[in-house]
């Protein structure tokens, strides 16, 4: 079905600055708007600013029907422009953001350059509620069933493999720790550790880049588990404040660690869905 939105306002927090993890104040782009010159597939950290989001920032006006549209809508779902100069052109929804309560839609350079603050938005809503066949205790969020198509693949023995072009350890994982809304939001990578950052190149991050959080379970909320692993996608970019940083949006989970994640250097939204 489809739910509406309309895109939504840059903005700053309301103390204007913003103290990082290191005691500086800055003042940074940050959520919402429409992000000209970013879209999955560039690098998490590549710009100066806090919480970025990806290509077009949406929600709905009203925050209790804000919550079904952040919810309805899946990665991978088709949206659809319902006015202005960008009028009957297509995206695609690339993740959620919590908090904020934003959901992100890759349109193309050209389009973006078209679009203004206001514009309606319709997002062909499909996913939610969506399973696997046979699948044990994989549970599946945020997801169009087209793109689940092209990232599982079943092995046998309840495995299911997944390729992700980074691995996370759950220990670094930061705000949206143990909310229950994995079904919208997200949840950050912390990244001020060096020694973590080099093991596992989190410096390399890029929107929409898939990736396994290992020993995390989202069954129900996002907890640390041992052996437990979850899928997710990077949906917005890299950030100062403490506990916080590039945030991925919950897309699979198995708390008995049923899904193989495979890396693939390839493993972005971009790619999977010829977004570039």
């Amino acid at each position: 079905m489809p739910v509406h939105g309309e895109v939504a306002a840059p903005s700053v927090p309301g103390a204007i600055y913003d103290v990082g993890h290191d005691g500086v104040a800055r003042v940074l782009p940050s959520v919402g708007g429409i992000s000209l010159n970013v879209r999955v597939g560039d690098g998490a950290f590549a710009f100066v600013g806090d919480h970025i989001e990806p290509g077009v920032s949406t929600r709905h006006p009203d925050d209790k029907i804000n919550i079904g549209y952040c919810v309805y809508a899946s990665v991978g779902n088709r949206a659809t422009i319902l006015s202005g100069e960008a009028k009957g052109e297509h995206g695609t929804v690339t993740g959620k953001h919590g908090g904020i309560e934003h959901v992100m839609i890759d349109f193309t350079p050209e389009i973006m350059e078209r679009m203004a603050l206001g514009d309606k938005i319709a997002i062909r809503s499909v996913g939610l509620g969506l399973e696997l066949e046979d699948g044990g205790d994989v549970r599946v969020f945020n997801c169009d069933p087209d793109l689940l198509e092209k990232l599982v693949v079943k092995r046998g023995s309840g495995k299911y493999e997944v390729p992700v072009a980074r691995f996370v350890p759950a220990a670094i994982m930061g705000s949206g720790l143990g909310r229950a809304t994995v079904a919208r939001g997200d949840y950050d990578i912390q990244c001020f550790d060096p020694v973590m950052v080099k093991e596992y190149g989190l410096d390399e991050l890029r929107y929409g880049d898939i990736v396994a959080i290992v020993d995390a379970d989202h069954s129900y909320g996002r907890i640390y588990r041992t052996g437990a692993v979850s899928i997710g996608i990077v949906a917005h970019g890299s950030s100062d404040i403490a506990g916080h940083g590039p945030g991925v949006t919950s897309l699979l989970t198995s708390a008995s660690g049923a899904l193989v994640p495979e890396l693939d250097a390839g493993a972005n939204l971009a790619s999977i869905l010829s977004l570039i």
